[in-house]
């Protein structure tokens, strides 16, 4: 078994202003997606520039940001003790959710498709291996913030964790470590960062009708995360949804792949490609 190792959550003091891990991984992935996508405008069915990312990824980011915080709290966490409102603004503390900013990326989307005058899932195709660097950093930042933990496990991965920080997941006073958990955060970093990207890149390599790559992206993310919700802990303030098992990272999972699946069957059903440069 392996023994979770305190991580401060702080990279640098600079006077009063504290510079923290999780805040880090948004920035690596908000310029991780900005490298990605400069290399995404070089293939040759491309018909995008460089010089287009700068304002797609401060759409993407102010989505993602927006997006992800207003989501947790409506999805995960809905009430706020009274007197505590400005604890929506401390994102670096985690507590954001991945279907609050999708549907935050989704309209950032739709905005700069109608300044750009690009269609919406042209723009979606081009984007979906970019944000698997931001979905997967975003994993560690809750690696390092020791939040999501999964079940019990015997697992030779398994993460003991220090009851004096996770109290509720002891049983005495005496204990010192808890039982080993599924690292749950790491299994999201390795589908939805690692796995997602690979899928999705090699698939996009090629001219595909527009929706696909999209679609698919639904399709992977969808399955991954219902997936791990089997193993991940429900949040606390709202347990499990029905069945002992349902979650709302399931609730909300699902319907991504069944509405994958029929956008990729309507992409090559249709059978429609961007234009090519000089087209």
């Amino acid at each position: 078994m392996l023994t979770y190792p305190y991580i401060d959550p702080v990279v640098i003091s600079i006077g009063p202003l504290d510079v923290h891990w999780y805040g880090m991984m948004y920035l690596i992935g908000f310029v991780g997606g900005w490298w990605l996508g400069v290399i995404r405008t070089k293939q040759p069915h491309s018909n995008w520039k460089s010089g287009d990312m700068g304002d797609l990824m401060f759409y993407i980011a102010v989505g993602v940001v927006f997006g992800g915080r207003i989501g947790y709290m409506l999805f995960y966490n809905p009430f706020l003790p009274e007197g505590q409102a400005a604890a929506f603004y401390e994102i670096w503390k985690g507590g954001m959710s991945f279907h609050g900013g999708f549907l935050g990326v989704l309209i950032a989307m739709w905005l700069y498709g109608r300044k750009t005058q690009r269609t919406f899932f042209e723009i979606t195709d081009f984007i979906a291996p970019l944000v698997t660097i931001g979905l997967g950093a975003g994993r560690i930042g809750n690696y390092i913030n020791g939040e999501l933990w999964g079940k019990v496990t015997d697992l030779p991965w398994g993460m003991q964790l220090p009851c004096i920080r996770y109290p509720q997941f002891c049983d005495s006073e005496t204990q010192i470590f808890t039982e080993p958990r599924h690292p749950s955060q790491l299994y999201e970093f390795a589908l939805e960062g690692v796995l997602l990207l690979a899928v999705l890149w090699i698939f996009s390599r090629k001219p595909r009708p527009i929706m696909a790559t999209s679609g698919l992206f639904m399709i992977c993310y969808g399955a991954f995360r219902f997936l791990v919700e089997f193993v991940r802990l429900p949040d606390a303030e709202l347990g499990y949804l029905a069945f002992n098992w349902v979650t709302m990272g399931q609730l909300l999972s699902f319907p991504m792949i069944i509405i994958g699946v029929w956008m990729m069957w309507y992409a090559y059903k249709r059978n429609r490609y961007p234009a090519h440069p000089g087209d």
